[in-house]
């Protein structure tokens, strides 16, 4: 029986683990072939023969979502390799989070340049191809998902950049969305709270303490595979369907 994505082709970032290794399994598993897009090259190099072996179809490629350059030349690889891109699912971010005062502004600007100029990036290398896939595609239709989070909703200290940069995740989207949703291409974005990956892992010492153990509260936090769920099913649904933001708690989280 053919998946729901048969015949679409599909790029994820931060495909390397957590969410976006979840996310490029199941659109894998839905009949997509699948570009995987991450830094940690050694990890989507495990994980494309994984997906294959599993009778679907993936392509390693080794991108920083920061550099223009590389990014547009890793889109140009997946259309050239599968002819084609129909869903692009803007996946790769920081968390870095700590007070503003005394912040090591480096930090603010990672986030900045990946949160938010990688997405954009992304976004605009894949704008081309997607438009053309909505006017041929057999689904009548184009996906970008762009992965915020409830921090895109909710500010509060101690995550004040990362606040800004998710809030600037759901306002692009919404502007993309007019501009290009009479053409076929939908924009939806996934706000997902606390979610059991490596995010935390790059948070310096003295604040990931802190953070682990609000986050140690919430009695079962979400895994990547309940978000890849909620991407999936979004970009699954009919033509005429647009979901725009889909907001996922734990259901212990206050």
């Amino acid at each position: 029986m053919a998946g729901r994505l048969s015949g679409a082709v599909a790029l994820v970032t931060g495909a390397s683990s957590g969410i976006g290794e979840a996310t490029a399994r199941s659109l894998a598993a839905e009949g997509a072939k699948v570009a995987l897009l991450a830094r940690r090259v050694d990890r989507i190099e495990k994980l494309a023969p994984e997906i294959a072996g599993q009778g679907h179809t993936a392509l390693a490629i080794e991108c920083d979502v920061t550099d223009q350059g590389g990014v547009a030349e890793a889109v140009s690889r997946t259309v050239g390799d599968f002819g084609r891109l129909d869903v692009v699912v803007n996946n790769a971010g920081l968390m870095l989070l700590g007070p503003i005062p005394g912040a090591p502004t480096e930090e603010w600007e990672r986030m900045i340049d990946v949160n938010l100029k990688g997405l954009l990036y992304v976004t605009h290398a894949a704008l081309p191809h997607l438009l053309e896939a909505a006017g041929d595609s057999p689904r009548g239709v184009a996906d970008v998902v762009n992965v915020s989070s409830v921090a895109g909703r909710v500010a509060r200290a101690g995550s004040g950049v990362y606040n800004l940069t998710k809030h600037g995740v759901g306002a692009v989207s919404e502007a993309l969305r007019q501009e290009v949703s009479p053409e076929g291409v939908r924009v939806t974005v996934i706000e997902p709270g606390a979610v059991d990956t490596e995010l935390t892992d790059h948070i310096r010492d003295g604040v990931r303490e802190a953070v682990r153990q609000r986050l140690a509260r919430i009695e079962e936090p979400l895994k990547a595979h309940d978000v890849a769920d909620a991407i999936e099913y979004a970009v699954t649904r009919p033509a005429h369907v647009s979901l725009n933001e889909i907001l996922i708690r734990p259901t212990g989280q206050g």
